[in-house]
């Protein structure tokens, strides 16, 4: 009986991960309106789907580019090298899900100087931790004009709410340690805690955290031990 409880749990965490990530369905589509649009601090910008391996060679350029800007003193410029060449895989995944952030164009804009422009992006994955279905972060990056307006913050509650809405488990996301301003982002204006998983909460002394942050009560006895 055990074991039937056991393969029953299972099938259903799998089928909950397989709705999730249907290429068909748009996870914007069913949220409320107030979630497409983020018009706060002097920033009006509006929000739109995409998938891995849908994107076109413009967006590819572009997520290529602005990662590269953020990320690349982060790791230093020989690791970098490395981890680029992940982060270009990782990014046409036919699981890869992101959220775009458009804006109307204006004098200053620097990377598309016509037209709406995009000024970062999000991307996340449906994916089992520990036996649990989570939504995973793979990549919150910003341009630097929208930077400190409350943008990221927003984004990080609609990914969160999409966990909700598709029966996921927790919110989950790897920072690295270097990264002191995106620590003190997570941790302390969005209360996500170190999971029990992370190397330095398993005895190795790793450059990068992985956070979470539980969406019910069953995943903070799984994954936390620093509530």
């Amino acid at each position: 009986m055990k074991r039937r409880e056991v393969l029953e749990k299972k099938k259903s965490i799998d089928e909950i991960i397989k709705n999730a990530n249907n290429p068909l369905k748009d996870h914007l589509n069913s949220l409320p309106s107030s979630y497409l649009h983020y018009n706060r601090n002097g920033l009006c910008v509006y929000l739109e789907s995409g998938i891995g391996s849908n994107l076109s060679s413009f967006m590819k350029q572009y997520i290529q580019k602005l990662l590269k800007l953020n990320m690349e003193a982060t790791y230093g410029p020989e690791e970098w090298i490395f981890e680029e060449k992940v982060k270009r895989k990782e990014m046409v995944a036919p699981d890869a899900r992101y959220l775009f952030v458009r804006k109307t164009a204006g004098n200053d804009d620097a990377m598309q100087p016509l037209g709406d422009r995009f000024v970062g992006f999000v991307q996340y994955r449906f994916v089992l931790e520990e036996e649990m279905p989570v939504v995973y972060v793979y990549e919150l990056q910003l341009e630097e004009c929208v930077q400190g307006k409350g943008l990221g913050k927003f984004l990080m509650q609609l990914v969160e709410r999409i966990a909700y809405e598709n029966q996921m488990s927790a919110v989950m996301l790897t920072v690295q340690k270097a990264n002191v301003v995106a620590m003190d982002f997570y941790m302390s204006k969005l209360r996500y805690v170190i999971s029990s998983d992370s190397p330095s909460q398993m005895g190795f002394d790793e450059s990068y955290e992985i956070l979470y942050k539980a969406v019910d009560c069953e995943v903070k006895e799984k994954l936390g031990t620093m509530l």
